[in-house]
């Protein structure tokens, strides 16, 4: 029999992050590192599984994050490096 997933096992909430989980999550992650996924959504205080809390911090809550357009200089770097080596 396979183990169940995470989400699964507990009373966790799904779906879109409210900015209170938001804001114990990133004071938690501020304070302490990432260390283990598994425990941040109990020391912090968020009722999530730590999977989800990886995933929101690596792709939405760093803080070296950046989440505006390419540059032009960035545009054709990437198509060049595109014709140059592929998609690989």
């Amino acid at each position: 029999m396979a183990r169940l997933p995470c989400c699964d096992r507990l009373d966790v909430n799904k779906g879109i992050w409210n900015a209170e989980e938001d804001a114990k999550m990133l004071a938690y992650v501020s304070k302490h590192g990432t260390g283990n996924w598994t425990s941040v959504p109990k020391k912090a205080g968020v009722r999530r599984c730590g999977k989800s809390c990886r995933l929101r911090w690596n792709n939405y809550s760093r803080r070296d994050l950046r989440h505006e357009s390419f540059t032009p200089q960035e545009e054709e770097m990437i198509i060049r490096l595109h014709a140059t080596i592929g998609s690989r």
